[in-house]
């Protein structure tokens, strides 16, 4: 259930950062990389964490996958479509 509620909030940021590029006058492109480098610090932290934590690597690193890719995708997706 976690890893439902994380991707969803990485999906609300992801269309939030391109959309507020928008509107500061920057492409949706540049909102699009800084979420995703955002994210992907996150994503590390967190991944970090579960495995401090006693988490098997292998399995965080399958989560972290999905956790990450997910809302990059909508990140793409937003900065590409929405206009």
């Amino acid at each position: 259930m976690r890893t439902i509620v994380v991707v969803a909030i990485g999906w609300v940021l992801s269309g939030a950062f391109v959309l507020a590029s928008g509107y500061l006058g920057k492409s949706r492109i540049t909102g699009a990389i800084i979420f995703i480098a955002a994210w992907l610090i996150f994503c590390v932290v967190d991944y970090s964490n579960g495995v401090k934590a006693g988490y098997a690597a292998m399995d965080e690193l399958g989560i972290h996958i999905l956790i990450f890719t997910l809302p990059v995708i909508g990140a793409w997706v937003a900065a590409r479509f929405l206009h």
